[in-house]
């Protein structure tokens, strides 16, 4: 006779939230998201409200918890995502945050229409795919760009109350600068194209020009950086959860504040060699034995992880599970000094690592606090918990790894089949305690 477990049958088994990112329905081939939408567990909308004050302070303590143990339920999940970026102090107030966001909006409107002078598609609710300049600044007078432009312009012309279409002409760009971005701006097309075109969100025309105009206006603004592929993965979930174009920026904005190593290229370097640099540490003192046989066949540069690290595991999990593994990341590494380190580094540096310790403890992230408490902060900047994300990963995969992986390509295939498979929030935890394993490991070493 077969006995009942009580607890199974009462425990919520949650609510599928992927209706909140509609799949289209020839796309078969799209992993089930894993998530669930649990009560008492996932950050619901009454308990997000209850944080706050009357004046608008956030008790940002009261929710981290819960975001790593159940996620955020996606009708909240943007203005969420403004704390967890850094996008507003959990110190301000209502009023405030209304006056930060006003003028970002208008600093936004600023920087689209100084693009939209060089270049008129962006903001005319259309894209480009085909190059529209050369690396000598002379126009490429390509039928598709030639017809591309003139939409464009007619676009932007029916909006004017003047009707003057007068204002773009291909002629030859002598400004380095403006070359370097109208080179991207295909490349920006080609990606949007691309990306995310599984779900009904990207049916819109709307929708993927807004994502290729804030792409586009991002690679103006960040001159170092200007647009790398990847981006565009990282960009999608913005507008989906903001509405408002200029939010959906400034929170895409502040992602980059965390990646744009990542995508920073010299003659010299990748940028995000640093990053796999790291993650070779990591996995030499976490698993020795897996890392020497990686480097055995030629990946002791581990460019296998590249992917992983640059867009934060985007194709390794379905789109659901790749926000709740996002949101599930930021609340562990929360540091609510965040928003002041943006915005006045300086004053930041002022305050001591142990007042803070001690009077925040419970508004600083999980994974924060394990490494302010081993003294991460002391002389360099602590590892991301992305790195620790990948490490687990492998070390998952570390037995077959070590049995079946003859050859890089081995490694890849390996590691390719976890795409869908893999559990975010079983991910995090694994990464959790290899970190944990790590500074034990670390301080050893060093005594």
């Amino acid at each position: 006779m077969t006995t009942l477990d009580i607890s199974k049958m009462w425990r919520d088994p949650g609510a599928p939230a992927d209706s909140f990112y509609q799949v289209r329905p020839e796309c078969t081939d799209v992993p089930k998201s894993k998530f669930r939408i649990k009560n008492g567990k996932t950050l619901s909308a009454r308990k997000w409200r209850a944080a706050f004050s009357p004046e608008g302070y956030l008790d940002i303590g009261k929710t981290l918890g819960r975001i790593h143990r159940g996620g955020i339920h996606p009708s909240i999940r943007g203005e969420v995502w403004e704390f967890l970026l850094g996008c507003y102090d959990p110190k301000s107030t209502y009023a405030e945050r209304e006056d930060i966001r006003k003028l970002r909006r208008t600093q936004y409107a600023v920087l689209k229409e100084e693009c939209h002078t060089m270049f008129p598609t962006i903001g005319s609710g259309r894209f480009i795919t085909a190059p529209v300049i050369t690396e000598d600044g002379d126009p490429i007078l390509d039928p598709l760009v030639l017809q591309e432009a003139n939409a464009a312009k007619e676009a932007t012309s029916a909006g004017q109350a003047n009707g003057d279409s007068s204002g773009f002409e291909m002629v030859k760009e002598h400004d380095k600068r403006v070359i370097e971005w109208k080179l991207s701006l295909h490349q920006i097309g080609l990606d949007v194209a691309r990306t995310d075109r599984s779900l009904v969100f990207y049916e819109k025309q709307e929708n993927l020009s807004k994502l290729w105009d804030i792409l586009s206006v991002y690679a103006w603004f960040d001159k170092d950086v200007n647009y790398c592929q990847g981006m565009s993965d990282l960009c999608s979930p913005m507008i989906i959860l903001l509405d408002d174009e200029a939010d959906a920026f400034w929170c895409f904005e502040r992602l980059m504040r965390r990646l744009r190593g990542n995508f920073r290229y010299t003659e010299s370097s990748v940028g995000v060699e640093s990053q796999l640099n790291n993650l070779a540490s990591v996995t030499q003192v976490i698993d020795p034995k897996l890392h020497q046989h990686l480097d055995k066949l030629g990946g002791g540069d581990y460019l296998f992880a590249v992917r992983m690290l640059m867009v934060l595991f985007r194709r390794e999990f379905s789109f659901c599970d790749s926000l709740y593994l996002w949101e599930m990341m930021w609340a562990l590494e929360f540091d609510p000094d965040l928003f002041l380190l943006y915005e006045d580094p300086e004053l930041v540096a002022e305050k001591s690592e142990e007042s803070k310790s001690k009077s925040k403890s419970r508004h600083i992230g999980k994974y924060e606090r394990e490494n302010m408490k081993n003294g991460g902060k002391a002389s360099e900047a602590p590892l991301p918990i992305s790195v620790f994300l990948v490490a687990s990963v492998l070390k998952d995969k570390s037995d077959k790894l070590l049995t079946e992986a003859r050859g890089l390509d081995d490694v890849v295939k390996i590691l390719n089949d976890v795409n869908g498979n893999l559990d975010a929030k079983k991910a995090c935890t694994g990464a959790m305690k290899l970190h944990k394993k790590y500074l034990k490991k670390a301080a050893n070493t060093n005594r």
